[in-house]
């Protein structure tokens, strides 16, 4: 029983789109950690209102994610080659997140504390980035 699980989870991790997805996840994690953290030095130290803090911590943890995906999670897109043309896609594409992340951000703030709200707005953008890379940044194109 435990095999067959295993066999299981093993094979469903070994789908393209769900081990990008993981990948993506993982850097997602230190990107998460990272914007978490520069927000909460703008805003808590450095006294920068809610929205200021929240695109300082966006613009360096989305430039930072922008490198790791195309040399791990999408390597084989991109040919792990950084290119101003899909950074600036990467960086458009990644507004979408981070208006989804700030909207959840001040919308989670009235209901919880800041720190919580951050996480839940952090959580949102995962979703709404990894689909923007995935279908439009990264995508591979059609085959003629």
């Amino acid at each position: 029983m435990l095999h067959n699980m295993s066999q299981t989870v093993g094979a469903w991790l070994r789908h393209p789109t769900v081990s990008k997805m993981f990948s993506f996840g993982v850097i997602g994690i230190g990107n998460a950690a990272i914007d978490f953290g520069i927000f909460s030095i703008a805003y808590q130290l450095l006294s920068v209102p809610l929205i200021p803090a929240n695109v300082i911590a966006w613009l360096v943890a989305v430039s930072i994610s922008y490198v790791m995906n195309t040399m791990i999670t999408f390597r084989a897109e991109s040919g792990r080659v950084l290119r101003r043309r899909d950074y600036l896609t990467f960086v458009a594409s990644g507004t979408v997140g981070m208006v989804a992340n700030t909207v959840t951000l001040l919308l989670l703030s009235y209901i919880m504390p800041v720190y919580a709200a951050k996480i839940g707005a952090i959580f949102t953008a995962f979703i709404v980035n990894f689909a923007m890379s995935h279908f439009v940044v990264f995508r591979t194109p059609p085959r003629a």
